[in-house]
């Protein structure tokens, strides 16, 4: 099949990503896709046909990438097409599940794993099992919300009770649910602890990256939920050292994941398979509910392979005003007196330089820094005590979400990125410096 130049994706996995599975495309090197994505996390959540906790794009096969290589992601654009949502803090429920909510859903009335279901009424019993007609849902909220959208105004509201029943009749409308998704709308549930509450919009993706080179729910493609799979009931249990060897870090919730950032990928399968998915309508750092807005969006997406460029986990290159105050590159005034303050201390030329951004999961924030620190490392084949100086007095150490994604970010020598081939797709990214 010829490559194309621009592919459309409107397609979802079962919440599994397979690298089995026959991928689409495929895409050619610096081709495009458009993607209109389903919500993640909670319509997934009370979706239990759906094993992985969210339900992503089909992955894509972009030609030319294989195994040791990169592939760099642009966000051209990210436009959210739900009216409302719900979300809130979850609290699993027990006797429904094998092990893991997320993952392996039984109903509690017939003991069918992975059950269809179908929705009767509103509210929080709302879920059947098609089968039996028990409540099956293995979520319930323990403070949640209803929240409309002005797109036009990039603001959000939370609605009463009256107005969350209203959206709650008609979900998959409100939700603008695409039409191949199978998820159960979450507005079903209509919670409504929280009202009046006016919110910010700036949409993100919490799920972008490259197919694991073995089957991994999509939700814990990472070293966080990804823990929960060691030695687990169900089937998918892996090792830590598969869960390690396999994972891409695809899972992030990191909110500078953007229009206009580029996230570089690690390739374990032929093709890569870039996947998507999770928009958020907004988020502080650390997604501490656990969930957030979950939306349908349009997503612009374009792909470049980068051949030899051998990584662990993603690099985030986010927009400049993204970077925390220390990793912003250097004005022109500001390398002017470094000159200066150089020439009086006879310094023979003071460091030229870049940002980039590590990313690192782990099952707790302290290993996903040591991972992210660890990941940067090797890669520039440097110590991690020289990432720990520079990610301090010239970056940060910044929450992806709780409890273990982070990114590492730093100035990195502009000589560690011509090394590492690195260097003419960093500079693009921030072409002012």
């Amino acid at each position: 099949m010829d490559a194309k130049q621009t592919l459309m994706v409107n397609t979802f996995t079962n919440g599994i990503l397979d690298p089995a599975e026959e991928m689409l495309g495929p895409l050619k090197d610096g081709g495009h896709i458009l993607a209109n994505t389903a919500p993640g996390c909670w319509g997934p959540m009370i979706t239990p046909c759906l094993r992985g906790g969210h339900e992503v794009t089909k992955p894509v096969y972009v030609e030319g990438a294989e195994p040791g290589d990169a592939i760099a992601v642009t966000i051209h654009s990210i436009q959210v097409t739900s009216l409302a949502t719900s979300s809130g803090n979850d609290q699993a429920v027990d006797g429904r599940f094998l092990g893991d909510p997320f993952v392996a859903v039984k109903c509690p009335g017939c003991g069918t794993m992975y059950p269809d279901t179908v929705i009767k009424g509103t509210g929080p019993e709302a879920i059947r099992c098609a089968e039996c007609g028990e409540d099956v849902t293995p979520f319930i909220f323990t403070n949640g919300y209803t929240m409309a959208f002005s797109e036009q105004d990039q603001l959000g509201i939370t609605l009463p009770k009256e107005q969350a029943e209203q959206v709650a009749e008609n979900g998959k409308f409100y939700m603008k649910t695409p039409e191949n998704s199978v998820q159960n709308p979450i507005v079903t549930f209509m919670p409504h602890d929280l009202i009046g509450v006016v919110a910010r919009m700036r949409p993100f993706l919490g799920q972008l990256g490259t197919t694991p080179s073995k089957a991994l729910p999509d939700s814990h493609n990472a070293g966080d939920f990804g823990s929960f799979l060691v030695g687990a009931p169900h089937d998918y249990v892996v090792t830590q050292d598969e869960l390690d060897g396999h994972r891409t870090d695809g899972h992030m919730d990191i909110s500078r994941v953007r229009a206009g950032a580029t996230l570089i990928c690690p390739v374990k399968v032929p093709g890569g398979g870039i996947y998507l998915g999770d928009m958020h309508a907004m988020q502080g750092d650390g997604e501490i509910a656990g969930h957030t807005a979950d939306v349908s969006g349009i997503v612009h997406l374009q792909v470049h392979v980068l051949k030899g460029i051998n990584i662990d986990g993603p690099i985030l290159l986010p927009n400049e005003e993204d970077l925390p105050y220390t990793a912003r590159p250097l004005s022109d005034k500001e390398k002017a007196a470094a000159k200066r303050l150089a020439e009086k201390w006879d310094v023979a030329e003071p460091e030229v330089s870049l940002p980039v951004s590590f990313v690192g999961t782990g099952p707790t924030l302290n290993e996903a820094t040591i991972n992210g620190m660890e990941r940067a490392a090797r890669f520039f084949s440097v110590t991690v005590p020289e990432i720990m100086n520079r990610a301090t007095i010239t970056g940060s150490i910044e929450i992806g979400r709780h409890p273990g994604v982070v990114t590492v970010t730093f100035l990195a020598p502009e000589t560690y990125l011509k090394k590492t081939n690195l260097y003419e797709h960093v500079s693009k990214q921030y072409p002012d410096f």
